[in-house]
């Protein structure tokens, strides 16, 4: 298993340039600048309850929305994911973990498959319309099924994240993503008796 898993990911549109730097192996320290003060608190939690290093910069058209930007650092943070994770010789390759905040309770399953999928359920209806956040732009509600899809999709990571219990718009949404942070952290840790692929095709 490599004993280097880092990555970093520069990724410019018409609508944002971003740059991620992760590390697999670190203490879950992170410096995010997104230009959307919630979607910076949510992935300095990612970072935290991961254990992954994160280094996020976004500029972005936010004076649009926030959409483009929120969205796509996740593509890139999905893309850093899958090269630092590489062959993904050595590592437990599934987890799962479930997180209360409060009324908030989520669970979230990880399979570092190399097929991506998504599947994101049990927000209650009105979560789609809620805005977050305490300054402009804020954080819609409806996008935290396009960061776990474009996260899933960029990384190949399976990910089935169910809203099990929630109210409150703030608790749904970081009860979500540390419920991901936690299944990444467990997926994604080396398994001193896995000595190759986790695979019994031989690749992931």
């Amino acid at each position: 298993m490599s004993t280097n898993r880092v990555a970093e990911v520069h990724r410019v549109t018409s609508e944002s340039d971003v740059t991620v730097r992760l590390d697999l192996d670190g203490t879950g320290a992170s410096e995010i600048s997104t230009g959307i003060g919630f979607y910076d608190h949510m992935l300095t939690a990612l970072s935290k309850h991961s254990l992954v290093d994160l280094e996020v910069t976004t500029i972005g058209d936010v004076e649009v929305d926030g959409h483009h930007s929120i969205e796509d650092t996740a593509i890139a943070i999905g893309q850093g994911l899958a090269s630092a994770l590489g062959d993904k010789r050595g590592i437990a390759r599934f987890g799962d973990a479930i997180v209360p905040l409060d009324e908030a309770l989520a669970q979230c399953v990880v399979d570092v498959a190399g097929r991506p999928y998504a599947v994101v359920t049990g927000e209650p209806e009105a979560q789609v319309y809620a805005r977050i956040g305490g300054t402009q732009p804020l954080y819609a509600g409806s996008m935290t099924r396009h960061v776990f899809e474009s996260l899933a999709l960029n990384a190949g990571l399976c990910v089935h994240l169910t809203l099990l219990a929630g109210r409150e718009p703030h608790h749904i949404v970081e009860a979500q993503f540390k419920a991901f942070a936690r299944a990444l952290r467990r997926a994604i840790e080396p398994d001193p008796r896995v000595t190759g692929i986790p695979s019994t095709k031989g690749a992931l």
